[in-house]
């Protein structure tokens, strides 16, 4: 089971100091059976004069801090020591219900995931749907795996993974059209595409490492984005359409939602001269740690830190 490391740090910078008013933090990674969290810190400065924790709708974990003192730089970093236990396509198992798509979630299951169903795009021409009824066999034989497997390596294959720093996603028409995009663009096309024939789909926010030299993956060095998709008898799996990857090798989780919105690693506000703002830096490294460094691993203790003071 790997250990890692992550240090993701963000910095605004201001060409004067300027008023910071309430900053929303989504860095933490999400703990769960196949991410066990075994430190966290996060730093701010200036320090803020209060920092609190909370959850938000979808269980993930929120940093609220607001500040009294004007500032030219804000900068946060968040570091992060976790066991990530990589799930493969073949511990992927789905009821025989279905197995074969088309099929339709229990009655049971339905009421919560309807909302992660509904489209969040116009499609007038219906061109989304044609390019996903092409993965679609017409002899009833389209296996639910092999059918979103094809998806998420195709986009891999025919789409260019083209870096953006500019906020915002690309609509899936967009993207089709450009065949290019951001991993954001590609998740959000790969949600739109099968909400439409009718899974549930959520947004990821996470990061993305290597784990081994021989494979390459793109989306490093930032925050990464993909895809989960609720199958019977596996619940959420992830499909990262970026990498071609089915299960969560390589994918640290810090963010659920239904749109990319819902999960921005930082967001807030300041009050200025508009001509004020200079910028903004963000470095995320990942990395395999020493686990002789950390002698609790494996043995049920979790040791959390948070911190909200810069150390000046």
């Amino acid at each position: 089971m790997p250990l890692l490391t992550i240090r993701h740090e963000t910095s605004y910078r201001y060409q004067q100091p300027v008023s910071l008013g309430e900053h929303r933090i989504m860095m933490r990674p999400r703990e769960a059976f196949d991410q066990r969290l075994l430190s966290a810190r996060l730093t701010l400065d200036p320090d803020p004069a209060e920092l609190r924790w909370v959850h938000d709708v979808f269980g993930n974990s929120v940093a609220i801090a607001s500040f009294e003192r004007r500032a030219a730089v804000l900068t946060v970093i968040s570091e992060a020591t976790l066991e990530h236990a990589p799930i493969s396509q073949k511990h992927v198992d789905v009821e025989a219900y279905a197995r074969l798509f088309p099929f339709t979630y229990s009655a049971e299951d339905m009421p919560d995931l309807l909302r992660s169903i509904e489209r969040q795009h116009l499609d007038p021409e219906r061109i989304v749907d044609d390019w996903v009824r092409a993965f679609v066999s017409n002899d009833g034989n389209t296996t639910t795996i092999g059918l979103l497997t094809e998806m998420a390596t195709s986009i891999k294959r025919d789409f260019t993974y083209v870096p953006r720093h500019e906020k915002g996603t690309q609509s899936p028409i967009d993207t089709l059209r450009k065949r290019q995009g951001t991993c954001r663009d590609f998740a959000v096309l790969m949600i739109e595409a099968v909400r439409a024939l009718g899974f549930a789909a959520r947004f990821v926010s996470g990061y993305v490492y290597n784990p081994s030299r021989t494979e390459g993956v793109v989306g490093g060095g930032n925050t990464h984005a993909w895809v989960r998709i609720f199958l019977p008898g596996s619940g959420w799996v992830e499909f990262d359409p970026t990498n071609g990857i089915i299960g969560n090798r390589g994918l640290i989780r810090v963010a659920v939602a239904r749109d990319p919105y819902q999960v921005l690693p930082l967001s807030g506000t300041w009050f200025g001269l508009p001509a004020s703002f200079l910028g903004m830096d963000v470095t995320v490294d990942v990395r395999r740690a020493d686990p002789d460094q950390f002698p609790s691993s494996g043995h049920g203790a979790v040791n959390s830190r948070v911190a909200g003071a810069s150390g000046k």
